[in-house]
């Protein structure tokens, strides 16, 4: 049998390991991001993206609270959109914020926040999240949503939040007293914080943005100004903070 000529087998060893290239490393091809304009709030677009869960209550947040509620926690959100997705987050510059909205019983939820907290975390990551409480999965959820916010009163919210997102056990008073014991805050205090106004209003304005930007489930999020509903790829986040840093994303703050 006559040998393979050399050049055409360098050719097609190259082919195969740009191909392979391709496959494994996901900076050497970037995805199509496909985004639709939307209405409302103005200046937003929206991404189709993965898997979520599904449970959206449009009443959520409001308890005993009167319908009022609902459409003062609209109000008092739109006044000021950015600050209400990102808070101190917002950044400026080449920092891109992200608002995260995510219940600690979705197993979605638990996939993207472990992502987007190693995201931000790289040193010189560009990137900020903000973690909105969206618990839509039963009284298990507000219950660890409540203990969250109201463990921020006492610098734990990021302890909390990491260990309930990692914690196999569901919430209950018990298991949040002991949390609370583990981690070194009050948990008196924390008792009452969980039903103060503070939390409260949070957790409303959580659902408020929700509804504004028709999420019907978690996790969601929205990166600059681009809105996402479900779970999605490291490499599609970073694709798409990487177009809004290029497209200047603060410009829809100027516009609501």
């Amino acid at each position: 049998m006559m040998p393979m000529p050399r050049r055409p087998i360098l050719i097609v060893s190259g082919l195969a390991v740009l191909y392979a290239g391709v496959r494994i490393v996901p900076g050497l091809r970037r995805e199509d991001l496909v985004f639709e304009e939307i209405d409302d709030p103005v200046g937003f677009r929206r991404l189709t993206a993965g898997k979520s869960s599904a449970g959206f209550d449009p009443f959520f947040g409001l308890e005993d609270r009167t319908e009022n509620n609902q459409a003062d926690a609209e109000t008092r959100v739109r006044s000021n959109i950015c600050a209400s997705l990102y808070g101190d987050r917002c950044g400026a510059g080449e920092i891109v914020p992200v608002a995260s909205f995510s219940d600690y019983y979705c197993p979605y939820c638990r996939v993207q926040t472990k992502r987007l907290a190693a995201i931000e975390a790289r040193p010189g990551s560009g990137v900020r999240v903000a973690w909105h409480e969206l618990p839509l999965l039963g009284e298990t959820s507000k219950l660890a949503a409540k203990a969250a916010l109201a463990a921020r009163n006492q610098g734990a919210y990021r302890a909390f939040h990491e260990r309930l997102m990692k914690s196999p056990f569901r919430a209950t008073p018990e298991y949040l007293q002991a949390l609370a014991d583990d981690i070194g805050i009050d948990h008196a205090q924390l008792t009452a914080d969980m039903n103060g106004e503070r939390v409260l209003l949070d957790l409303e304005n959580s659902a408020a943005l929700a509804r504004i930007f028709d999420f019907i489930g978690t996790p969601a999020m929205v990166i600059g100004r681009t809105v996402i509903q479900g779970e999605i790829s490291e490499r599609t986040i970073q694709d798409v903070v990487a177009r809004e840093r290029e497209e200047g994303w603060a410009s829809v703050c100027q516009r609501n």
